[in-house]
């Protein structure tokens, strides 16, 4: 079973920068894809960003394209999220997830992806 954990989250101004991590454990070998949600307070989830070892691919909301970069480290078992020119609506809990099914198209779905982290803060606010 692979277990999960975020860390990097916590207080930015605006314009700033945080790196998040995601830590797997367990049997990693074996996963499609995992994918950074973030949901902020009365808001649905949303789908930020992907790594796909299934299809080499790497994807990115348009809210976040060309600020966030999505990055894995092999040998650690860590998926990172860079996140620059932080806004106040980037204002979330960040969650990384797993799936072992195909998510090409449809790697923003939140119901395909069968396991997650417990989350980690991220506040922007000056």
């Amino acid at each position: 079973q692979v277990q999960l954990v975020e860390s990097g989250g916590g207080l930015v101004q605006p314009g700033g920068s945080l790196r998040l991590s995601c830590a797997a454990s367990g049997d990693t070998l074996d996963y499609y894809a995992i994918t950074w949600f973030r949901q902020a307070p009365g808001k649905e989830n949303e789908g930020v960003s992907c790594i796909s070892n299934g299809d080499g691919m790497l994807y990115h909301a348009d809210s976040v394209k060309g600020r966030f970069t999505i990055s894995q480290d092999n040998a650690e078992n860590t998926v990172y999220l860079q996140m620059d020119g932080l806004k106040s609506d980037d204002t979330a809990v960040y969650y990384c997830a797993e799936t072992r099914q195909n998510v090409e198209g449809t790697w923003y779905y939140d119901e395909l992806y069968s396991i997650w982290g417990q989350g980690t803060q991220v506040i922007v606010s000056s």
